[in-house]
């Protein structure tokens, strides 16, 4: 499908043409010659990498900490997934991907904390958002998980650990 450039005046007369098949978008000169061509993946990494994302206000309630842990989750369409969790709090866990799951995404998860990396410790919770890539908030891509269902004793164990860690790095 071809699509004539009219409006922007540096590339009047010439067209872009998408082949959904191949899915590649490719510039066409004035007289219909190739100029260029991109793949879909590139177009789309150049829109999100020059997206303005919205300031979200915090709405975490419950303190949280940076910390490289082990995660085995998966669906309730029976994806399972090995892991590494980024950061863990009373409330959720981030967890490293570069496919991060669509938000509202339901997770079945249990994760090994260091103090006892051969202990894993059952929990579920919700996507409730994504990382597509690494930015300047996260140094990897991934998702938010919030908790949905946590043992008790799971979660004071989480808020003992993340209590324990803050007052390392406050006296540090």
């Amino acid at each position: 499908m071809k699509y004539p450039v009219s409006f922007s005046p540096r590339h009047r007369g010439k067209a872009i043409e998408l082949d959904a098949a191949r899915e590649v978008i490719a510039l066409l000169g004035i007289n219909g010659e190739p100029i260029g061509s991109l793949s879909w993946d590139l177009v789309i990494d150049q829109i999100m990498a020059y997206r303005t994302v919205p300031v979200q206000n915090e709405v975490r309630t419950e303190p949280r900490i940076s910390l490289a842990f082990r995660v085995r989750y998966h669906t309730p369409e029976g994806e399972y997934f090995d892991s590494r969790a980024g950061g863990i709090g009373g409330g959720g866990m981030f967890i490293e991907s570069v496919a991060p799951l669509p938000v509202g995404t339901r997770l079945a998860m249990e994760f090994s904390l260091p103090e006892h990396p051969e202990e894993w410790l059952p929990t579920r919770g919700i996507v409730a958002w994504i990382c597509p890539k690494a930015d300047h908030y996260t140094f990897s891509p991934g998702m938010g998980v919030q908790f949905t269902d946590v043992d008790p004793e799971v979660r004071q164990r989480i808020l003992d650990l993340v209590k324990s860690l803050q007052g390392k790095a406050q006296t540090s």
